[in-house]
């Protein structure tokens, strides 16, 4: 079974490598209640994982920078798409992001999953709970915005974009390999501060390829 993949990249001659949802860390990932290994014919690998149920999500990732090309700046994606037959969970919760050299500080962000709901959710809105009505009914009245969601350095908002193979990715990091040093690049997704249960997530794999600034 092939769980990475390895390619030039058209514009550089840097290397590419794309780590299979079989090579990664996914906690729960063999307990078929949360998680289940399915197949799909646009898909690179021979399996890819789809999320169930779960309220913690965790997906971790390693890959020596010995493998990659020297004096290059990378960008890290998760490869993923929404399971059609239903995607829950991830329409207004942020996740987060990581990348960084194992033992190290890694560098962290939040972004969206759900691509239509990342592109306009610069603000959630919540519905206003009116107070009980007659028979013991919730009223609500029309929706309001919540506060912007806060935004600094440490926290940059990204949503998916669709690539060409009809699949979403989202940029988890970028790194700068210097090649002086083999070191392990750790990369990760997390969702395990709300405790909201979400599915419906494939995922593809982790890929690793060079950003298109290039490095003089």
């Amino acid at each position: 079974m092939m769980i990475q993949s390895f390619q030039l990249d058209k514009v550089y001659g840097k290397k590419c490598y794309m780590l299979s949802a079989r090579n990664l860390f996914i906690v729960w990932g063999d307990t078929p209640r949360y998680w289940r290994w399915t197949s799909l014919p646009d898909a690179r690998f021979s399996e890819v994982a789809e999320l169930r149920s779960v309220c913690w999500l965790e997906i971790r990732g390693w890959i020596n920078t010995g493998m990659l090309s020297p004096e290059t700046l990378y960008g890290a994606y998760l490869v993923f798409k929404p399971n059609p037959s239903g995607f829950y969970g991830f329409d207004y919760q942020l996740v987060e992001v990581s990348i960084g050299i194992a033992g190290g500080e890694n560098r962290k962000r939040t972004v969206f999953l759900d691509a239509e709901r990342g592109r306009r959710l610069r603000y959630q809105i919540v519905p206003r709970r009116a107070g009980t009505g007659i028979f013991n009914r919730a009223r609500f009245l029309a929706p309001v915005e919540a506060p912007p969601v806060e935004d600094n350095d440490s926290l940059d908002l990204q949503h998916p974009k669709e690539r060409a193979d009809e699949w979403l990715e989202v940029e988890l990091g970028e790194f700068f390999n210097d090649g002086q040093e083999d070191k392990e690049l750790e990369m990760g997704v997390y969702e395990i501060k709300s405790g909201d249960w979400k599915g419906g997530l494939l995922v593809q794999g982790i890929e690793i390829r060079p950003k298109r600034t290039p490095i003089n």
